[in-house]
């Protein structure tokens, strides 16, 4: 049986990963850390979970009875916690990061990137501390694997994507108030955002000679959750060898799937599903991605990660429907 922490237990990744933990039929969770919530039933803040846990959220961490240990943390926060404290820590214990922190394999750590579909061999074969990648960097990193690999990614890629509200974390903000949300859609960060580094290491981990622009907007929606990135570039393949490389590469991946037709955010909502639909249009390649933000872009590859790391089944706590009705 793996026992889990988690640190930073009060945001809506924490919700869903709890959530995800507390059915696992593998998975004790031992404890949730949250300062602002300490000696507080974590029901009041997970609601949802009430009649499922009777944990508490505590002010201390015991390393001593748990072998995985998840942060839920804001961005900044897991890289000064391991600063202070990785002396203390069991050598052996795993960490699974869901922040920023260590996506970008520097040389400063030793954290491996954890997307299953690009490092499961590295994840299986002795990682201990991973980073969760990034929601909007997990949509649209699936939807260019395979290029990537076969080394078709020579001109600008263009992509447009757009997420729920709860990708701005549980923390309000003028752009995250219902008012102003509702009934809306806008832009941030065009060809700035925080997840291109990412994106960009990935693609030259599999096509080296990678050196074209990704142009990059996204989008905050008017619903509660999910990613769609819609992603083009130019493509001289027919549709049916695109579909073919696609199909080959996720052919033994567990989550990610090619579609004949098209896909739409509730396909995949309360899924760690990605579903990839392609289209060829006047020599584009048009590549639509939906993803669940919560689940398939953060706590569902989470514990897809720890899976991996106990040599356990990918699927297993993972089997979830889509809740389209």
């Amino acid at each position: 049986m793996i026992q889990a922490g988690i640190i930073g237990g009060a945001g809506y990744t924490a919700g869903e990963l709890i959530r995800l933990l507390l059915n696992h039929p593998d998975v004790e969770l031992k404890w949730v850390h949250s300062s602002s919530n300490a000696g507080k039933p974590v029901t009041d803040v997970h609601k949802g979970l009430f009649g499922e846990t009777d944990l508490v959220f505590s002010d201390t961490y015991n390393y001593d009875n748990i072998n995985v240990l998840f942060f839920c943390t804001p961005h900044g926060e897991s890289r000064k916690f391991m600063a202070e404290n990785s002396a203390t820590m069991p050598k052996d214990m795993k960490i699974i990061d869901l922040s920023n922190d260590f996506r970008i394999e520097d040389g400063s750590h030793d954290f491996v990137y954890g997307l299953p579909e690009l490092n499961r061999k590295r994840l299986v074969r002795g990682a201990i501390h991973v980073a969760n990648p990034g929601c909007f960097a997990t949509a649209i990193q699936l939807s260019l694997l395979p290029l990537a690999k076969n080394l078709l990614l020579n001109s600008d890629i263009h992509i447009t994507a757009i997420t729920g509200s709860t990708g701005a974390g549980v923390k309000p903000s003028v752009t995250t108030h219902y008012s102003w949300r509702n009934d809306n859609v806008s832009i941030y960060k065009p060809f700035r955002h925080q997840h291109l580094d990412e994106i960009r290491q990935t693609l030259k981990t599999l096509q080296s000679s990678f050196n074209s622009e990704v142009l990059f907007v996204p989008m905050r929606g008017c619903f509660s959750r999910g990613i769609m990135a819609v992603t083009y570039i130019d493509c001289n393949l027919a549709i049916e060898e695109v579909k073919h490389l696609y199909e080959e590469y996720y052919s033994d991946h567990s989550f990610t799937f090619v579609s004949d037709v098209p896909v739409d955010l509730k396909d995949v909502v309360n899924t760690n599903k990605c579903l990839i639909h392609l289209e060829k249009i006047d020599g584009k390649l048009l590549i639509t991605a939906v993803i669940d933000n919560l689940l398939k872009g953060a706590s569902g590859t989470a514990v897809h990660n720890m899976n991996l790391l106990f040599g356990l089944s990918e699927k297993i706590g993972l089997q979830l429907k889509a809740s389209a009705f």
